[in-house]
């Protein structure tokens, strides 16, 4: 679900609600591009949250606290300085465009009133927020844009706050039928599309909605031609949807709802587009509505909380990347040089046999054909003619020295390498399913740990983070955990696990390490498929239908000396192939 202009104006409603002449008492800056505001409104206390995140901007209303840096930022210090004890007089949602207009009022430095503006637009990539004077000047921006980053709109220090282009786009809060009738008829597109694309703040999900409710087919949102062959009784009837749901807009009567198909949340909405009297797909499950900070919350927590996560590990992936393609290319020449050295065999035999028959050989030959007594059977050995047979013995005895030489060395190397490839690929998996920041400082305290990125505190102490592994409950009872990152596999595996638990792993790729505790029962054959799909589901193999799943006792795993953080050996196991659906697992909130 878009966040559109009516999840705004839900929005913007609520805030006035709870937030309008209240005092600003905390300003926090929790991530570079987030606010998280406190206010003090009738003897109750609010926390806000304003993200202009690129990826997934937002607005609600949080109990949750968040950590903020030890030293604020520049954009932080600036607010407090003016809006510290301001109280908000009016919050407003300017031409139904998705932006929040914070008016505030405070005192200046001479004790005089003043007004300020916090603007804060959500528009996907575009979203900012901006702190402007009453005149529209801007003070500062959480986001600089300057001309090479955008031609169409500077937002810098200085200049002059304009609001962003509408592209033509009409408020839905002001049209009327006539307006209405033209836009779409002029639209030679089909109709749910002329209206995402003709009025600001509607979703295509919701343009869609309106269409579905007008044609009363909940199973067929797309079916309505061009805008040039609808028909006046359909556009009456489309009409009489439209201003239906906006006229309860514009005068605040949400219904915030989270809509389910097939017991899974797909989508959200803050007004329904369809009449009393018609039906449409409805809530689920008893959650049918909920506050609108509630249901923001319930609908994008998990989702901003992985693109946060997504973020944050971008720079630690591309570090990985980067070594994993170096080494994989080191690794693929090292394969080839040892295939090289299957030559000195035959030089050590070419040596051998030159010293038997070298008598033999007349001078000035290129070559002698001579019984291989190891094989019996004839054997021919090329010669240089300019130097004698056994010259030509000592040269095809230095070239089985050096290959020997080189052998050893790269049996070492080939292993050393391909250890740091598996622990390479283990810590992209790592970051793959890495969903908090406490997980992601894990994963780089391993990449420090083993060399990859330095540490840049000059302290250099070994640092360990609250990260906490999945735990899961199958629906026998038995409880099941998975490491999320290598430290987490091995303090499962050798120090929560005992030696009557069982360990699953997927067979020859990166993945995670999952626990069956069996508090000295016997699992049944279901709770062993339930840890087995979480082996596939948390490993390298995800994206398949079939993974082939190691298991066996934890006490016959092991760990060998010296060995990267997750890397075991074991050597007796069963096996099986399953998929990896998790489905009818419960997770459980540590």
């Amino acid at each position: 679900m878009a966040f559109d202009g009516i999840t705004v104006a839900a929005i913007v409603h609520e805030f006035n609600t709870f937030l309008k002449d209240g005092r600003i008492y905390k300003i926090a800056q929790p991530e570079k591009d987030e606010l998280l505001i406190t206010v003090k409104n009738g003897g109750n206390q609010y926390r806000v949250l304003l993200s202009a995140n690129a990826s997934l901007p937002l607005a609600y209303l949080t109990n949750d606290n968040k950590v903020s840096p030890a030293v604020a930022p520049t954009f932080t210090m600036l607010l407090r300085k003016h809006l510290q004890n301001g109280r908000i007089i009016s919050i407003s949602q300017p031409d139904f465009e998705r932006i929040i207009m914070f008016e505030i009022e405070h005192l200046d430095e001479m004790g005089d009133i003043c007004r300020k503006r916090l603007i804060v637009e959500l528009m996907g990539k575009y979203s900012n927020i901006i702190f402007t004077d009453s005149d529209n000047k801007i003070l500062d921006s959480i986001k600089h844009i300057n001309a090479m980053v955008s031609s169409v709109r500077e937002v810098l220090p200085g200049g002059t706050y304009e609001y962003p282009p509408k592209d033509g786009k009409i408020n839905p809060l002001t049209t009327d039928y006539d307006e209405f009738a033209r836009v779409l008829r002029d639209k030679n597109c089909e109709i749910g599309k002329a209206l995402y694309m003709s009025y600001t703040g509607i979703s295509p999900y919701m343009a869609y909605r309106m269409v579905e409710a007008t044609e009363n087919m909940s199973d067929k949102w797309e079916s309505m031609g061009a805008g040039e062959a609808l028909s006046d009784e359909m556009l009456n009837r489309l009409w009489g949807c439209f201003a239906d749901l906006f006229n309860r807009v514009g005068e605040g009567n949400f219904a915030p709802q989270l809509i389910y198909e097939n017991g899974e949340v797909t989508e959200y909405i803050m007004a329904d587009a369809t009449s009393a009297a018609k039906t449409t797909p409805a809530a689920t499950d008893g959650d049918d509505y909920k506050p609108v900070s509630d249901l923001i919350v319930s609908f994008y927590k998990e989702k901003e909380t992985k693109t946060r996560s997504k973020q944050k590990s971008a720079d630690l992936r591309k570090i990985v990347q980067t070594i994993l393609e170096r080494d994989v290319k080191k690794y693929d020449l090292q394969l080839k040089q040892l295939k090289d050295t299957d030559k000195m065999e035959k030089y050590k035999v070419y040596g051998e046999l030159l010293h038997t028959y070298g008598y033999s050989v007349e001078d000035g030959a290129k070559q002698i054909t001579v019984n291989n007594y190891y094989t019996n059977e004839p054997i021919t050995i090329p010669l240089d003619d300019t130097i004698s047979a056994m010259d030509n013995a000592k040269r095809y005895f230095d070239k089985y020295g050096k290959l020997k030489r080189t052998k050893e060395a790269l049996l070492k190397l080939t292993v050393e390498v391909k250890e740091q490839i598996d622990h390479l690929e283990s810590i992209l998996q790592a970051l793959d399913i890495a969903e908090r920041e406490e997980d992601i400082n894990e994963i780089k305290e391993e990449m420090i740990e083993s060399g990859y990125i330095r540490r840049k505190s000059t302290k250099g102490v070994k640092q360990r983070f609250k990260s906490k592994p999945y735990h899961f409950v199958g629906k026998d009872g038995f409880h099941m955990y998975v490491g999320k990152n290598n430290y987490q596999n091995d303090e499962l595996t050798f120090k929560m696990a005992n030696g009557g638990d069982w360990w699953f792993h997927a067979k020859g790729l990166p993945g995670s390490h999952v626990i069956l505790k069996c508090d000295g029962k016997e699992p049944t054959d279901r709770t062993f498929e339930e840890a087995a799909r979480l082996a596939a589901h948390f490993s390298k193999g995800n994206g398949s239908d079939r993974v082939e799943i190691d298991y066996l006792k934890r006490k016959d795993v092991k760990k060998p000396n010296g060995s990267k953080p997750g890397f075991v050996v074991y050597y007796t196991n069963y096996s099986m192939v399953i998929d990896n659906n998790i489905g009818g697992l419960e997770q459980v909130e540590e």
